[in-house]
């Protein structure tokens, strides 16, 4: 099932693709995708990793019994994980900064 959903979901890109390609779009138009990849990874990566310190955090509240189950785990996973994608985005804001002071350097040169 997961290897039938990821197929479609590929084939329909490549089939929209080629129907653009075919009225006459630019083919660098899906170049502008591949740069933004690096933040989305960035962006997953410190949510996957808010979501797990939210699991121990939790669990760690569970275990000295200040906190119940079913509350902790739910809440903390939502506050750790908010907490990571804030983080990725001044990161990521932070990143763009430094490449539009590098293009603007190069185009001044």
């Amino acid at each position: 099932m997961i290897f039938g959903i990821f197929y479609v979901a590929i084939s329909a890109r490549n089939r929209e693709r080629m129907a653009l390609i075919e009225r006459g779009a630019d083919p660098k138009l899906f170049e502008s995708v591949k740069r933004e990849r690096p933040h989305s990874i960035l962006k997953w990566g410190l949510l996957l990793f808010g979501i797990g310190l939210g699991i121990v955090i939790a669990d760690i509240m569970v275990t000295n019994h200040s906190m119940s189950e079913d509350a902790a785990y739910p809440s903390m996973i939502c506050v750790f994980g908010g907490i990571a994608l804030i983080v990725s985005h001044y990161f990521i804001r932070k990143e763009e900064k430094k490449e539009k002071q590098s293009k603007e350097e190069n185009t001044e040169i």
